[in-house]
């Protein structure tokens, strides 16, 4: 559901009450600056330590630039003149996602940003607008403050156009932060100048005009397409000063390029549409296929990214969303994006639209023998589908929730299978999965992502099956939840395989989502 919200960066900027921190273009904000004195923090900008400008001197062979470009269509990236972008996409990786919406958070510019920053989900960072109100930055920090705490030598940099980057969501240990106030011009300016006069280890940009450009004139529009590449150009001045740096060849650089919502072709975001909700990442650096297309890495992959780069290594006990994107292995339910089909009765599915299979890849299987006859096609029984796929069959009905899963996935549906007569009784399905080897080992952990979601009559069980015994029940699904699941399984002695049962019923319900299935047995 669209959200009320002003039509303009400029409006939305000036309603922010949270923001209490200096608003002056390029106004510097220390380590030691506080929000509730825009005095204390200029002053204190002026006088920090530091070889240039305040910032302090890197100590680091590997730097890290990330670059969001705020409210940016990856198809109208795609077809606009932005020679900057489309090289780093020919020269790295690209990869390409979707976003959640309502009622995990709208599609707006708090969340998005704070998703990025943090490498953690709105229903954990906790920020659902643009006011940061109830946000858990406690709990869960900015990339640029993880990096100071695991080594205060690092150099860290923020510049935003938009005031809340510095002020809100990058608002802990870094070195030094600049608002711009909507001045992106100011914005490469500045990070020209810091990255050929200084050394910042890690550097993080926002520039705001495609968004202000598409809340004025339209996602489609002329004015749209000038904003990109005059994005586009900026970015490439940023980039040609840092492959300018004197020590340039002896270091190692890692850019990311990406964005934290789209927008709609007449304007505006915040709602579950589809080009509301598109969002892409660009890297590109060592280790990263030049022109290769992925649709496994999501926003909460950059700060993990970066935090491995930069030699910092993820603490599990963080419980961080996102993982390093060089340690995303594709799953066997992504091997079968190529054979997806269009669509079949849902008409309401672009037809262009390939997302989704009844066939499981190789050792999973799919157990129908309880389901009715009938039904919509797509959904009778589990099914293997994309999320832009299986969210376009009917939006504002929490489909948005499921972010935990990656690329392909297995969804149960009864909801939409509902749509369309069948035969009595309840959808039930199981979906099966591979043998994995036990022999020896006397308990395990299966994990999984899931998002189970409950609107009537409806029951998740998963099962363990060992060697050809009876089912065993290992947990039981009865109320909403949102996770990775890592549950513990006993090995009985002498077993020397183990299959795993989700089993879900529904009446004209909701859904479950199971996605990265894995079982390591000790």
């Amino acid at each position: 559901m669209r959200t009320s919200r002003p039509t303009s960066r400029s409006a939305r900027t000036a309603a922010l009450a949270a923001v209490t921190v200096a608003t002056t273009v390029a106004a510097l904000i220390p380590l030691s600056a506080t929000a509730s004195s825009a005095t204390a923090a200029t002053t204190a900008g002026a006088a920090a330590d530091g070889p240039y400008r305040g910032l302090p001197n890197g100590t680091k062979r590997a730097k890290t630039l990330v670059i969001g470009v705020d409210g940016t269509r990856y198809d109208k990236l795609l077809t606009a003149d932005a020679p900057t972008l489309k090289a780093l996409m020919a020269g790295g990786m690209t990869a390409t996602s979707n976003l959640y919406a309502n009622p995990l958070a709208p599609t707006l510019s708090g969340p998005g940003w704070s998703t990025i920053a943090t490498g953690v989900w709105p229903d954990k960072h906790q920020v659902k607008d643009n006011a940061f109100t109830g946000s858990r930055f406690d709990l869960y920090p900015d990339f640029a403050t993880r990096l100071e705490n695991a080594d205060p030598a690092t150099s860290t940099l923020v510049i935003g156009s938009w005031n809340p980057i510095a002020g809100n969501v990058f608002n802990g240990r870094a070195d030094l932060r600049l608002q711009e106030g909507e001045n992106d011009t100011k914005t490469a300016a500045d990070a020209v100048d810091f990255l050929s006069h200084g050394n910042p280890d890690t550097t993080f940009l926002h520039f705001d005009q495609v968004d202000e450009a598409g809340h004025n004139h339209g996602g489609t529009s002329p004015e749209y397409a000038a904003a990109l590449h005059s994005a586009d150009t900026l970015v490439g001045q940023v980039l040609q000063a840092v492959k300018s740096r004197p020590a340039y060849a002896s270091e190692d650089w890692l850019v990311i390029v990406t964005t934290d919502h789209g927008h709609t072709d007449a304007g505006g975001h915040g709602g579950n549409s589809a080009n509301e909700r598109q969002t892409f990442l660009i890297a590109d650096g060592a280790g990263y296929t030049p022109g290769s297309h992925r649709y496994d890495v999501k926003p909460v992959d950059i700060a993990p990214t970066v935090l491995k780069h930069e030699g910092a290594p993820v603490d599990p006990a963080w419980k961080l969303d996102g993982r390093p994107i060089d340690e995303i292995v594709p799953d066997a339910f992504d091997a079968l994006r190529p054979s997806l089909q269009a669509r079949a009765d849902e008409s309401g599915i672009p037809a262009g639209v390939k997302g989704w299979t009844h066939t499981p890849p190789a050792g999973w299987s799919i157990d129908n023998s309880r389901m009715p006859s009938g039904g919509v096609t797509e959904w009778r029984g589990w099914t293997f589908a994309t999320d832009e796929f299986w969210t376009a069959a009917q939006l504002a009905q929490s489909r948005e929730t499921n972010v935990r899963a990656r690329n392909v996935f297995a969804v149960a549906d009864s909801d939409e299978w509902d749509d369309k007569a069948h035969g009595a009784g309840q959808f039930d399905s199981t979906l099966v999965g591979p043998a994995y080897p036990v022999a020896g080992a006397s308990r395990g952990v299966l994990s999984f992502a899931t998002d189970y979601k409950v609107d009537g009559p409806q029951t998740g069980d998963v099962y363990v099956v060992f060697d050809n015994g009876a089912p065993q029940l290992v947990k039981s699904y009865r109320s909403d939840l949102n996770t990775v699941e890592n549950l513990p399984v006993t090995v009985p002695a002498g077993a020397t395989t183990a299959r795993f049962q989700f089993r879900y019923t529904g009446t004209n319900s909701a859904f479950w989502t199971v996605d990265q299935v894995a079982f390591t047995a000790s």
